[in-house]
């Protein structure tokens, strides 16, 4: 699952990335309002964080241009002001929920896991396609003959096929939902995940397999 967090204290920002990458979300960081409507404009995420109080353009501007594109991202704003009229505008302006600094880790976890529990792609919990089950609280993917607790980009792949079976996803969009907007890797990394999965899934008898179409992307197949 991939987040936006825009936040301008930047050894904040650099906590909640770790975080949140250990707790298997692919993060992109922005500083600044203004940053945050670009990467919102550009990117697909399934989720954001924004800061209320930032430079160049605050996060409750951001959060009513977000609405009025007519996305419906689930976002979480965070501010250091405790008044409830801070809180009510920004609900108001559209936003899925409201955190108040500074707040325990637990909390903002909980609190991300429910505001996108609340799309309607990410409602089911375990995935199932052909002999495959892919739980994702747990990361486990499984059969009837064995089961792998996944890394964290094995588990999005794994993901991004799963709700997507028997249709071709094209490789950049791995890289851009997975990796991320401002990633270094080459995108043969992306082959390397799949040989990952594909072992994995040998190694449990799966009836589905990860076809490549080379040049293009790849798909996942049941089998007979």
């Amino acid at each position: 699952m991939r987040l936006l967090l825009a936040e301008d204290e930047k050894e904040l920002s650099n906590a909640l990335v770790t975080i949140l990458k250990h707790n298997n979300y692919s993060v992109d960081a922005v500083y600044d309002g203004a940053e945050a409507l670009n990467y919102l404009q550009a990117e697909n995420y399934d989720g954001a964080i924004l800061d209320i109080m930032m430079p160049k353009v605050d996060g409750i501007t951001v959060l009513k241009k977000l609405r009025e594109w007519g996305s419906d991202l689930p976002v979480l704003m965070l501010t250091a002001k405790s008044e409830i009229d801070d809180r009510v505008l920004g609900l108001d302006s559209g936003a899925d929920d409201y955190l108040t600094k500074p707040f325990a880790v637990k909390e903002l976890l909980a609190r991300i896991r429910a505001m996108t529990r609340r799309q309607p792609e990410v409602t089911d919990n375990v995935l199932k396609f052909a002999n495959l089950r892919l739980n994702r609280s747990t990361y486990e993917l499984s059969t009837e003959h064995g089961r792998f607790r996944l890394a964290n980009k094995e588990f999005q792949m794994m993901e991004m096929l799963m709700v997507n079976p028997g249709i071709l996803i094209p490789t950049e969009r791995f890289m851009e939902k997975i990796w991320g907007y401002d990633s270094d890797a080459e995108i043969n990394v992306v082959w390397v995940y799949v040989s990952y999965l594909r072992k994995k899934l040998a190694a449990i008898n799966a009836n589905a397999v990860i076809k490549a179409t080379r040049g293009v992307g790849y798909s996942l197949e049941e089998t007979q």
